[in-house]
């Protein structure tokens, strides 16, 4: 297989000759050959490439394509790592747009084309292939994963993992990712306006799938730094599986990202107690109730006894100052630990984030719900930190699907 400096600087695989009549000028323009535009579009990129080194910069046509995100991945089998890929089409639509570039698309252009577009992203192609690519960074990054379980239902729990999901990719900028893990009637992509599409149970199908390659593919994009994977199963099918999906997604999260975040049903934690062995911290969401209380109890026992690895964090949800069922003295004497964080009740705030299809703390940034919810963002890392150096990885950059497609290939054909 060819190295990147004997790789052909471009080449363009365009349907029709009025868009490569636009092209072929830029491209002489840029110094390269005239000669790379080829006629025919995604397929014929796919079959010439199956059989030639990749370029450095690729663009293909999608005009003619019926499935472009499963045409996009047929081609990425057959690039090499780091070849940076344009699209162009005419379905203007944004969620395909986004979608595209999530598989690791660098750019996507609409026809008809100009000059002037296709020179701008031609030129930033070729920065992004110049930049370096560094796989490891000088920084040891520690990976947080953390379960937030609901003591009963209606608490709270998804409100919570929602907007620490987004708060971190967010504010703090951190690459997370959000697994919801309520297969049938989660609502992690509900808070966030998503579809949630059959990534999760996908996963569950076929845990033997779940690789880095699966990850990009499979999640979906609520911003540049957060990434969904959950599931509205359909509710006449049962959960069949033995729970190798979720270890072995939490594996893969672990490489991919900073922080994880699973919205973990206190059934499936009963049911799949093994989804707790790469967990760091588990908040335990009650309320002031009598039956909260009993059922904060029993999840404490539990970890204490089943998930000794794992700091249980206490917090109290939707809280209201005089008319809790158990005033928090005697909450705490119940449960014989300490809350770590009270948050109150603010309905009318709930209600604006559903309306508005964002997570609460996106909705109501400065409220004394979100200012709660922030502290208890900062207690997860804070307890992150102070865990020790044991199972830090080394940082690197996050691979594309081209990149984690043609690793595979290249792997593949050296045990070929």
């Amino acid at each position: 297989m060819s190295m990147p400096g004997n790789r052909d600087p471009f080449a363009a695989y365009i349907c029709d000759e009025t868009a490569l009549d636009v092209l072929r000028p830029v491209v002489i323009e840029l110094g390269w050959q005239p000669e790379k535009c080829n006629k025919g579009g995604l397929r014929n990129a796919v079959q010439s490439l199956s059989v030639s080194a990749s370029p450095n910069i690729l663009m293909v046509d999608l005009s003619e394509s019926g499935d472009p995100l499963n045409d996009i991945n047929a081609l990425a089998e057959v690039c090499e790592p780091g070849t940076v890929v344009i699209a162009i089409g005419q379905v203007n639509d944004v969620r395909l747009y986004r979608d595209l570039l999530g598989s690791g698309i660098n750019d996507y252009l609409l026809k008809p084309l100009s000059a002037s577009v296709l020179r701008d992203s031609l030129n930033a192609a070729q920065q992004v292939f110049a930049a370096p690519r560094g796989v490891e960074s000088d920084a040891v990054k520690r990976h947080i994963s953390t379960a937030i379980i609901g003591t009963r239902g209606g608490v709270g729990a998804s409100t919570l993992a929602t907007s620490l999901a987004w708060h971190y990719s967010a504010d703090k900028k951190m690459p997370t990712a959000l697994l919801d893990l309520d297969v049938h009637f989660g609502t992690g992509a509900l808070t966030l306006d998503l579809e949630p599409g059959r990534g999760l149970t996908d996963a569950i199908d076929n845990p033997s799938r779940i690789d880095g390659l699966f990850i990009e593919r499979a999640m979906i994009r609520a911003n540049d730094n957060l990434a969904i994977l959950s599931a509205e199963a359909p509710i006449n099918s049962p959960l069949m599986t033995d729970g190798a999906a979720f270890l072995q997604l939490q594996e893969e999260f672990r490489h991919a990202f900073e922080m994880t975040l699973v919205d973990l049903p206190r059934n499936m934690l009963i049911n799949f107690p093994h989804v707790l062995n790469d967990v760091n911290i588990a908040v335990v969401v009650c309320e002031m109730t009598l039956a909260s209380a009993r059922d904060t109890i029993r999840v404490l026992s539990w970890l204490k006894a089943n998930a000794g690895h794992v700091t249980p964090m206490v917090v109290a949800n939707k809280v209201q100052a005089g008319t809790a069922e158990i005033s928090k003295a005697d909450f705490e004497a119940s449960i014989e630990r300490k809350i770590d964080v009270s948050i109150p009740l603010d309905q009318k705030a709930a209600s604006i984030a559903a309306k508005l299809g964002k997570t609460f703390v996106d909705a109501n940034g400065s409220s004394k719900v979100s200012g709660g919810i922030k502290q208890v963002a900062s207690k997860i890392i804070g307890l992150g930190d102070t865990e020790g150096e044991d199972g830090a990885e080394a940082g690197g950059g996050k691979k594309s699907l081209f990149d984690l497609k043609g690793l595979m290939a290249k792997k593949d054909k050296a045990d070929a």
